[in-house]
């Protein structure tokens, strides 16, 4: 199954005010592995900041001056992420600015559900930790995931994030691992094999002071965070 966790940045908070984006991060997951494919765009957004937002992301029209307008990017953009599921926080936000920016690029590309699946990490993770904090940040910090260099919101580092707070929150739907696709997947995407020839997956022995060790840690999340993902 093909992934792709989206983030998008934005010049406001509502597309029908006429907001725009201005930075795609995209990260591909096949079979729940990362595959080391990753799409990031600055976009010109033809328009100013709204206030606030700029503070948020950090970027600049002056940044942006140089950078593709949506239409230049279009083609690039959707073939990268064409027949997926899409994986996004708060999916409404960005679907609807995603569609947006294809609605002024008249009818040829449809909108975003004419080619991909979208599940809401947001409503996952609502339905996990019902009545608590469930944004990108919170469920870091929930679910031990290293955010310390997030200073700003930024597209591609974000879907990176959700990327790792995703496999954790679904961990227990399927074998989890940052393994790899096969040799002749992952050079048709350009990735470097560090060996292609590894075997199969050792079996590894538990020993009975490894099961101590790996209860009492259990012990300490369960006291710090109120609930431990693992015994889920």
């Amino acid at each position: 199954m093909r992934q792709i966790v989206l983030d998008t940045e934005t010049t406001g908070l509502e597309w029908k005010k006429g907001n725009r984006v201005v930075e795609i991060g995209c990260v591909e997951l096949m079979e729940r592995r990362p595959t080391g494919r990753t799409y990031h765009q600055y976009i010109h957004p033809d328009r100013e900041f709204e206030p606030g937002a700029q503070e948020v992301t950090g970027l600049t029209l002056e940044f942006l001056a140089d950078k593709p307008r949506f239409a230049e990017i279009a083609d690039a953009f959707l073939e990268f992420i064409d027949g997926a599921e899409l994986i996004i926080h708060n999916a409404a936000f960005d679907i609807g600015f995603l569609n947006y920016e294809l609605s002024l690029l008249g009818d040829r590309y449809g909108r975003m559900h004419d080619r991909v699946s979208v599940e809401d990490s947001l409503d996952l993770a609502r339905q996990r930790y019902p009545g608590q904090r469930n944004s990108l940040d919170a469920l870091c910090k929930r679910l031990g995931v290293d955010n310390a260099h997030r200073q700003l919101h930024g597209a591609l580092l974000d879907a990176q994030l959700l990327a790792e707070v995703y496999l954790a929150l679904t961990a227990g739907q399927s074998e989890i691992g940052f393994g790899s696709p096969d040799a002749e997947e992952k050079r048709s995407a350009g990735i470097v094999i560090a060996d292609a020839a590894l075997g199969p997956r050792p079996r590894v022995l538990v020993t009975e002071d490894e099961l101590a060790a790996h209860a009492a840690r259990l012990d300490v999340i369960r006291k710090k965070a109120g609930t431990c993902l693992w015994e889920s």
